[in-house]
């Protein structure tokens, strides 16, 4: 592939789905969606991918029973502790984003020994989405910029994208989004960011979504042309300049 792209963004739908289909437990369709992100990192790394973004558990998440949410964050914790030496010794930095402070300690604790443990390495930056929503990063983000704002006394003139930019949770752009398991809308997430970002849907269920299935993705982002609003003939132009 020509165009691997720098920074991927996965939603990753279709555990539950997945285990419905087998007659298995919804909780046996979240242990196989670790697996599949296990995977997934590491076909990251191979590919060369420097950032990658995965949608663990979403703000409105919360609405689903209280024995899936717990067991959810149950096996957060149990991947987090289990994975953290692997992910280090392949250079893996983890990084969070979203609002951890409303969990259970023992899982604010692990993701701070995580973040804390990697934070030196300089690999794949694995980003974590957990208890995160994209209108409430857009709205704290907004919050951030004008309490710095009023402090250095400056008005409204000094608003700008890349003011906002830099307070948001994550102030990188993927170049890829992914969702798997069919639904094809990106679900209140990384909603800032996304506005020139690659779309790739695929009906296959996260635990299926296996390396095969990840370069069919990146086969797709590696055929298109990212104008950012010029035309081809523009880019064509630029290329020939360069």
């Amino acid at each position: 592939m020509e165009n691997t792209p720098r920074h991927v963004a996965i939603v990753m739908d279709g555990n539950g789905r997945w285990a419905n289909s087998r007659g298995l437990p919804r909780a046996a369709g979240h242990k196989a969606g670790i697996d599949a992100l296990r995977g997934t990192v590491e076909h990251s790394i191979c590919r060369g991918i420097k950032t990658l973004t995965v949608y663990v558990f979403s703000s409105e998440n919360w609405q689903r029973p209280h024995a899936e949410v717990a067991l959810l964050l149950e096996l957060f914790i149990t991947a987090l502790d289990d994975e953290i030496d692997e992910l280090h010794k392949n250079n893996v930095r983890l990084s969070f984003i979203g609002d951890i402070s409303v969990f259970p300690e023992e899982l604010q604790l692990s993701t701070q020994t995580a973040a804390r443990t990697t934070s030196a390495n300089n690999g794949l930056n694995l980003v974590i989405a957990i208890n995160y929503g994209g209108r409430t990063e857009i709205v704290s983000a907004c919050k951030r910029l004008f309490s710095a704002l009023s402090g250095e006394n400056k008005g409204s003139e000094a608003v700008s994208e890349e003011a906002l930019r830099r307070q948001l949770d994550l102030p990188d752009y993927p170049d890829l989004f992914i969702r798997t398991g069919g639904e094809v809308r990106i679900s209140n997430f990384l909603l800032w960011q996304l506005a020139y970002t690659e779309m790739y849907f695929t009906d296959v269920y996260w635990p299926d979504f296996n390396h095969a299935e990840y370069d069919k993705a990146l086969q797709s982002y590696d055929g298109r042309q990212r104008r950012f609003g010029r035309t081809s003939e523009q880019l064509g132009q630029h290329e020939t300049a360069l």
